[in-house]
């Protein structure tokens, strides 16, 4: 009775944070996995030893950041804002390296699929990766399957 006259109000979503050079990398490593709409444990565990290597961080923290990055992927900027925070706080090798990986997280779970391949052509443009240096990528992950 006391429900009906005094409804629980629904706790107010604690605030995103602003994105910087994890977080961005983090929301878009999530992003590539969720592009084929099936996001995978296999994608998950990949992203967490992205995030771990490339910051040097533990599991849990990397875990973390992935978490806060789901977050902030789902309600926040679009690609573009994300490349360009990490276009500058990170050199043009790192961005390649990272380009590399996010292939990694694409291909995790054993097949290309063309949502996440036209995801990370958005990516590697935004990033300002070169044109052969995204077809190298793109050449690089056909091998690798």
């Amino acid at each position: 009775m006391f429900e009906r006259l005094f409804p629980r109000r629904a706790p107010e979503p604690k605030p995103l944070p602003q994105p910087n050079a994890q977080l961005a990398l983090g929301a878009l490593l999530v992003r590539v996995a969720f592009a084929d709409r099936n996001y995978r444990a296999t994608e998950i565990g990949q992203i967490d030893r992205i995030l771990a290597r490339t910051f040097e961080i533990g599991p849990i923290e990397a875990a973390k950041l992935r978490a806060t990055a789901e977050a902030l992927e789902r309600d926040a900027p679009e690609t573009p804002e994300f490349a360009r925070i990490l276009r500058e706080e990170i050199d043009y090798a790192h961005r390649l390296a990272l380009g590399e990986a996010m292939w990694s997280v694409a291909l995790a779970d054993g097949h290309r699929h063309e949502k996440e391949e036209i995801q990370l052509m958005a990516i590697e443009i935004a990033l300002g990766l070169t044109d052969s240096d995204i077809e190298d990528l793109r050449a690089k992950a056909t091998r690798a399957l």
